[in-house]
């Protein structure tokens, strides 16, 4: 019993893998934080252009 918890605890394979789930998770968080930053650029240049357009069309 002794030998396979120290053999357990000695295994490093099972943190690599946290480690790599924790760069996905830490990349994820970065991709939608700029998705929602060009979300909102876009619906405000959008929200301009169809503002301009409807004051020159009246």
């Amino acid at each position: 019993m002794r030998t396979t918890i120290s053999r357990f605890l000695a295994d490093r394979h099972g943190a690599t893998a946290i480690e790599y789930g924790l760069i996905v998770a830490v990349l994820s968080l970065a991709v939608v934080a700029g998705v929602e930053g060009v979300k909102d650029a876009l619906l405000n240049m959008f929200g301009y252009a169809t503002t301009t357009l409807e004051q020159t069309g009246n």
